[in-house]
């Protein structure tokens, strides 16, 4: 009978955590607006602390090497966002005069696109009508996507712009973090319950060890292969070549699936000039993930994952699922925090 009651109590509890969940979610338009301030301020500080740690460890070996540490983080801060600065100055007008172009190239892309979707469906006529209908609903969803880039593209623009105040201080947060490391070290040292201070300390350094190299290292990787992939598609004379690496640096993030990604508009905007260009495009995105996969990665990000591939995949699916590209970005850190989590709690705190 015990037994029987606790678990209608163990049930009853469930379901009223599930009614709480729904009622709070039911609830958003009141908590959801104070959420979006809070995020707004604190933008600019986790911008800050992802910059101070990727930065950290190398003001930290300059450190062990005998330089002061004011002049290592003087040094690397100014090479870091001077280098980001010069990068965004000549950059940003380039892209803004290659998007202005994509835009008054749009019909013609669009007239290109219809052509080859045209040719396309005539060659499936005698397809099934289940396999036709499926086809004809991809081509439009794809079209309606196509229409909308551009103007997802000037919305991100446009909001990056209003928020011109709260990036020009990322910068002083980000030096200001490096500066006092030690001291918001001791800070969330002190601020930390006692039990929990030595097991938290241990957390964070097997986190770093998994997760710390393989983000620095898939950052470098991925400015390394836009860069090349900017430079080469200009050498070839293809169109909108800094947007194109841009996407392709952005895309390359994601394991496996990031090239095709990415390889997709640079093959579409090929396809407006010229079968050869396509071949060429072609070779040159294959091209890059060869050397990045036998050559790069395994030099700068190494194995720090320590995963099967079955289980980045499934975290790749679940994160295009619920969040589209940027889920798919953060379903392998994600998927790398919760399995140091899972480690962590087995080893420090299960009965021995």
């Amino acid at each position: 009978m015990d037994i029987r009651m606790k678990w209608f109590y163990r049930i009853g509890f469930l379901l009223l955590l599930l009614f709480a969940i729904y009622i709070f979610f039911k609830i958003r338009f009141v908590w959801l607006p104070v959420l979006q301030i809070v995020f707004i301020v604190l933008f600019p500080f986790l911008i800050g602390g992802f910059i101070t740690y990727l930065l950290h460890p190398i003001v930290e070996k300059l450190h062990d090497k005998g330089l002061h540490r004011g002049l290592a983080i003087f040094f690397i801060y100014i090479l870091f966002f001077g280098g980001v600065g010069f990068s965004l100055y000549k950059g940003i007008p380039i892209f803004i005069a290659q998007l202005r172009d994509l835009a008054e190239s749009a019909p013609l892309l669009a007239e290109h696109y219809r052509e080859y979707i045209n040719a396309l469906q005539t060659h499936t006529r005698r397809w099934p009508d289940g396999l036709q209908e499926k086809l004809n609903d991809g081509v439009n969803a794809f079209e309606n996507k196509l229409d909308s880039l551009l103007t997802i593209i000037i919305d991100t623009l446009l909001n990056f712009l209003n928020s011109a105040l709260i990036i020009v201080i990322i910068p002083f947060i980000a030096f200001y973090m490096l500066k006092d490391f030690p001291l918001i070290k001791r800070a969330v040292w002190y601020m930390t319950p006692k039990k929990w201070r030595h097991s938290g300390a241990r957390f964070l350094r097997e986190l770093d060890v998994s997760l710390g190299s393989y983000i620095r290292g898939q950052l470098l990787v991925c400015a390394i292969i836009g860069s090349l992939s900017a430079l080469l598609f200009w050498i070839f004379h293809l169109k909108y070549p800094l947007l194109l690496g841009l996407i392709i640096a952005a895309t390359n993030v994601i394991p496996y699936f990031g090239p095709i990604i990415g390889a997709v508009p640079a093959v579409i905007i090929a396809a407006t000039s010229s079968v050869k260009l396509v071949i060429i495009t072609l070779i040159i995105v294959f091209s890059l993930q060869f050397l990045e996969g036998n050559i790069l990665s395994p030099y700068i990000v190494g194995r720090s994952l320590h995963m099967h591939p079955l289980m980045i995949m499934l975290a790749l699916t679940a994160g295009g699922e619920m969040g589209g590209i940027i889920g798919m970005i953060l379903g392998v850190p994600v998927l790398v925090v919760l399995k140091v989590a899972v480690i962590h709690a087995k080893n420090h705190f299960s009965p021995s």
